[in-house]
């Protein structure tokens, strides 16, 4: 770690392989417009942390094994807490020898970790925002999600003044605000619009402790669940991504179940599925993250890249 100038710069290593381009790549499409940005080659926000802010930018660096994360602001005071958040969202504690001998000896599955050995899942910087992006996202493409999260911060976030960076000039919405903002004509079906500022209330109101680290995963699983228009797919993403749960599976994603549908017919609904996705425990989220991997890679050739 080193210090200069009120920018604290962090080397944090992986285990290789590692797929940098993917990573981004998932985080560029998904990114909160205003909130963060991929852009030359990294990872950018604002970020707070113990009443400072400041900038985290996030890069591969071109010759170690580590990515190399540049906190700059006040908030670099608190490195050593953020390097915690920083690998948890990378998955840089991943072991994907490990993760891809179990997951390899499967023969759907050992073309797709041979092409992409160092595959990760993705995390999240904040849970309460990944939430947010799910119930968004509900029938909704990732691009018309986008857009509409992007109006979310517009009316609810907070423009940071004096900013160095445009792209990430803005603080994504904090659950009391959002709970309370007025999203008419925002782009979502009022059912939904319901269910994103219930889940915010309850978030503000500490009844869904989702950001804690004391809380207890199967505790948020089941308060999660009960709240209206969030349901096991959200859950279970959320389990990948911001709980860091390598076994989580969305059993309901249709992308996951049309690729298990393509390598046999027979198995149609998840029940039918589950005996199958049971022998890719306990990795079932890289085994996900495989599947979505493999639609994007093929989105991207016909696109010539």
């Amino acid at each position: 770690m080193s210090t200069i100038d009120d920018v604290t710069t962090l080397e944090l290593p992986f285990r290789t392989p590692f797929d940098w381009p993917r990573l981004l790549r998932f985080f560029g499409g998904r990114a909160t417009p205003g909130v963060e940005a991929v852009e030359e080659g990294a990872y950018r926000r604002a970020i707070d942390w113990a009443g400072d802010s400041g900038t985290l930018t996030v890069r591969l660096h071109p010759r170690k094994r580590c990515i190399v994360a540049s906190i700059e602001g006040p908030v670099s005071r608190h490195a050593d807490a953020l390097a915690v958040s920083i690998a948890r969202m990378f998955d840089l504690r991943a072991d994907p020898k490990k993760i891809g001998a179990v997951l390899g000896a499967d023969p759907w599955l050992a073309p797709l970790v041979e092409a992409v050995p160092g595959l990760r899942v993705p995390g999240a910087w904040s849970g309460f925002e990944l939430v947010v992006r799910a119930i968004v996202g509900q029938q909704v493409s990732v691009k018309a999600a986008t857009t509409i999260i992007g109006r979310l911060v517009q009316r609810a976030g907070e423009r940071i003044e004096g900013h160095p960076h445009d792209s990430t000039a803005w603080r994504f919405p904090t659950p009391a605000a959002l709970a309370a903002a007025d999203l008419a004509l925002i782009g979502m079906p009022g059912k939904r619009v319901a269910a994103l500022q219930g889940f915010a209330q309850a978030v503000a109101t500490g009844d869904v402790p989702l950001d804690s680290d004391a809380a207890d995963a199967n505790d948020l699983r089941a308060a999660l669940l009960a709240l209206p228009g969030i349901g096991p797919w959200t859950v279970e993403y959320v389990a990948m991504r911001a709980w860091r749960d390598a076994d989580a599976w969305p059993a309901s994603d249709l992308v996951l179940m049309q690729a298990i549908c393509a390598r046999d017919p027979s198995l149609v609904r998840p029940a039918q599925q589950r005996s199958r996705t049971d022998a890719w425990r306990p990795w079932r989220a890289y085994a996900a993250m495989h599947l979505w991997n493999e639609i994007a890679d093929r989105a991207g050739a016909a696109r010539g890249g």
